[in-house]
């Protein structure tokens, strides 16, 4: 027997057992609007007594109506399960979740593999394609190894309204006319910087790297190259995990700056280029694309995601990440981690258009400032 739908939010729904399986008990599935309300509860319960919760999630929102069968997956999510866990649409025939409570590492991968095997059971070669996603919350989140978004991420996709602003609705136009208008400006500044790099060493002119944006999806980034490709990153890992872990620890005497210098990876162009911010030119593409605002902070990598203590990640949340911001404009290569994540959380906070403008006319003499 197949599931049964509900259409209404809020309601219960039954699954009941396949005709024959005897002894199986009915099971049943919250609703969207349940489903949601307990995902904000046990997020706010997590917090209060320093808990760790993962969220699966398995989502079909890419097929056309009708076209998902849901019924084997609901009876396999529901096996999966444990007694505590709570089965339920994020989004109603769109969207299904597992809200794990005290969620360890095995916990969620052994949940994981009892729904594949279950799915498999159901659907044959089928089930080996079903798409599964993990999130997760709390101080034990980086025990689960790799980089997993936050469950803050679904409360704000799915539970927070996204009707646009006003000032969203400014602020596109503004990047969007803004990123035009730049790119046009310096259109000949970016073809000699191109030819600068592509003549001098060996490589593409362009570099393209992963990045962390808004609710942590990845998009990639584009640069000019400023360094050699035969280098290894390991230098830049140790120097920025030592920034973020040791930030606030660091003596400090007012005049330190915190960057990486006499990096031997920095080609001579390269080295022009970054004193002069010009490598980040290429960012008005992403601009235009969608991925970056004119004003933000600026996107990390997912490894240093990794590092961030759980107040952190606040500002790959809040705000789209940046070309420049209110970091680049006040505290620069002088402040350590924990302030430039207070700025960004500041600037998501308050922002405004004429925030932005304020921003973006201050950042000529913060790029002359950083090149003397």
């Amino acid at each position: 027997m197949s599931a049964t739908h509900l259409k209404a939010a809020g309601r219960v729904e039954r699954v009941t057992s396949r005709p024959g399986s005897a002894g199986q008990p009915d099971a049943y599935i919250l609703g969207q609007a349940v489903l949601r309300q307990a995902l904000v509860r046990e997020r706010k319960r997590a917090e209060r007594q320093g808990l760790t919760f993962a969220v699966l999630v398995i989502d079909r929102s890419h097929l056309a109506a009708g076209e998902a069968d849901w019924a084997p997956i609901v009876r396999a999510a529901v096996a999966a399960r444990r007694n505590e866990d709570a089965v339920g649409w994020l989004e109603d025939d769109a969207v299904l979740a597992v809200i794990v409570p005290d969620a360890t590492r095995d916990t969620t991968h052994a949940l994981g593999r009892r729904l594949r095997q279950h799915v498999a059971t159901s659907l044959g070669e089928a089930g080996d394609a079903l798409s599964t996603r993990l999130y997760v919350h709390g101080p034990d989140s980086d025990d689960f190894g790799g980089h997993l978004p936050s469950v803050d991420l679904l409360i704000e996709a799915f539970i927070q309204s996204h009707r646009p602003e006003p000032r969203d609705v400014a602020k596109r136009a503004l990047d969007i006319v803004g990123s035009l208008a730049l790119l046009a400006l310096f259109s000949p500044v970016m073809l000699l910087a191109y030819l600068a790099v592509k003549f001098t060493s060996r490589g593409p002119a362009l570099f393209r790297q992963v990045r962390i944006g808004r609710r942590g999806e990845p998009f990639e980034m584009l640069k000019f190259r400023s360094m050699r490709t035969d280098m290894s990153s390991a230098i830049h890992q140790e120097y920025v995990t030592w920034f973020i872990t040791q930030s606030g620890k660091q003596e400090r005497t007012g005049t330190e700056v915190f960057k990486l210098t006499a990096d031997p990876r920095i080609t001579k162009v390269g080295h022009w280029l970054r004193k002069t911010s010009l490598d980040e030119l290429p960012q008005f593409i992403n601009v235009l694309r969608g991925d970056m605002s004119l004003v933000g902070p600026r996107p990390p990598l997912p490894f240093e995601v990794d590092k961030y203590q759980p107040w952190h990640r606040r500002r790959v949340l809040d705000a789209k990440p940046g070309i420049t911001g209110l970091w680049q404009v006040k505290g620069r290569s002088r402040t350590t981690f924990d302030e430039m994540v207070r700025m960004d959380l500041e600037y998501a906070r308050t922002r405004s258009l004429w925030a932005d403008v304020k921003i973006i006319a201050a950042t000529p003499l913060a790029m002359v400032k950083g090149a003397m």
